[in-house]
């Protein structure tokens, strides 16, 4: 019997003795069994824990009857780890699923009487758009806005690429803005860069508030006139500019509380009801060619070749969810019941032709 396994043994080898021996037994059984593989050894006679050592590393076979290469047990390593990764990955995916099933079954806290809200009221233009980056960079599900006007171009400009980040991660974006602001400066060209990217917009005569309201849980709401400017959605999203205009006596204000932002919540629904979709060129009627940008045709290009949504949404660079919204947007610009028949809508205008092409005649 090994020494290791008698049970008068006195000490236990430590983690280095092993390797060290291991290393030893494995040199000497790669050197028997290149001079003579009749006189290789065998390696069951190794102590245990040489034995065990060396096959945790595949240089032993299942069986612990033939030495492997150094090169075949790092492949082997390597595809046991792969798997090992895979498998830790599916668990820690399905893990956060549940974790974020959960949260959404979270009643929101509820206080006897009366309720306390956090609020912040901002004056200064500058800090607005600090407090508003936060926000923007919080928000993981929903943002609803209210428009009755928009800031000057180069603002609508700035805060472009905050909002487009947003429509990026999967946020569902809805804007409703008066008739009155789509014809300021810029305002035509921000709004296509949002639908284009996902977002939802709708139009109407008049927009009673100029707010956002962030995953149904905070609220941020321009106080007094909101004529002489505002912001876009991302920095300095809400009545940006106004505050310092309009004097100490009105300014902005971020209310922290889930019961008024449902109460906004269903105020925007309302006037979302009876606004129309925004639309840059004639409804329904798909346009010319030159009239869609290079993501749409795109996106047309892509989904005319078969692919699945997954590999699309991938090669934009966005979520699955964002793509869906994309798609309906699309299916709805080309005034199409389906995606076939936007599809067959797309060929029809050229819009599958490489862009510089010119576009055929629509049958």
């Amino acid at each position: 019997m090994p020494a290791e396994e008698s049970p008068h043994s006195e000490t236990e080898p430590s983690a280095d003795d092993i390797r060290d021996a291991a290393c030893g037994a494995y040199t000497a059984l790669v050197g028997r069994t290149e001079q003579s593989p009749a006189h290789a050894g065998d390696p069951a006679a190794l102590p245990r824990d040489v034995r065990r050592w060396l096959g945790e590393r595949h240089l032993l076979d299942d069986g612990r009857r033939q030495v492997s290469s150094p090169e075949h047990a790092l492949h082997d390593l390597l595809a046991e780890h792969r798997e090992r990764l895979g498998r830790s990955w599916d668990e820690l995916h399905r893990g956060l699923e549940a974790f974020d099933d959960v949260l959404r079954l979270l009643p929101g806290v509820r206080h006897a009487g009366r309720e306390t809200v956090e609020a912040e009221f901002f004056t200064d233009r500058t800090r607005l758009r600090q407090r508003m980056d936060d926000l923007d960079a919080l928000c993981r599900d929903e943002l609803l806005g209210l428009r009755s006007t928009f800031p000057a171009q180069e603002v609508l400009v700035d805060g472009l690429d905050t909002d487009l980040r947003m429509l990026g991660r999967g946020v569902d974006l809805r804007l409703l803005v008066s008739a009155r602001a789509t014809r300021r400066a810029g305002a035509g060209r921000y709004l296509s860069a949002l639908v284009e990217h996902g977002a939802r917009i709708r139009v109407a005569e008049t927009v009673p508030l100029h707010l956002n309201v962030v995953d149904r849980a905070v609220t941020v709401l321009a106080l007094g006139p909101t004529e002489k400017g505002a912001g876009a959605l991302g920095s300095g999203s809400v009545a940006s500019g106004t505050a310092a205009s309009r004097g100490s006596s009105s300014g902005d204000v971020i209310l922290h509380s889930a019961r008024l932002a449902e109460c906004f919540t269903q105020v925007f629904h309302h006037h979302w009801s009876v606004g129309r979709p925004w639309r840059a060129g004639r409804p329904g009627s798909g346009g010319s060619a030159e009239e869609w940008s290079l993501r749409e045709r795109e996106i047309l290009a892509l989904l005319a070749t078969g692919a699945k949504d997954e590999a699309i949404a991938r090669r934009l660079g966005c979520s699955e969810r964002t793509l869906r919204r994309l798609l309906t947007a699309l299916i709805a610009k080309l005034g199409a019941e389906s995606r076939f028949a936007a599809g067959a809508r797309a060929a029809g205008l050229g819009l599958l032709d490489p862009p510089g092409d010119a576009p055929r005649e629509s049958s």
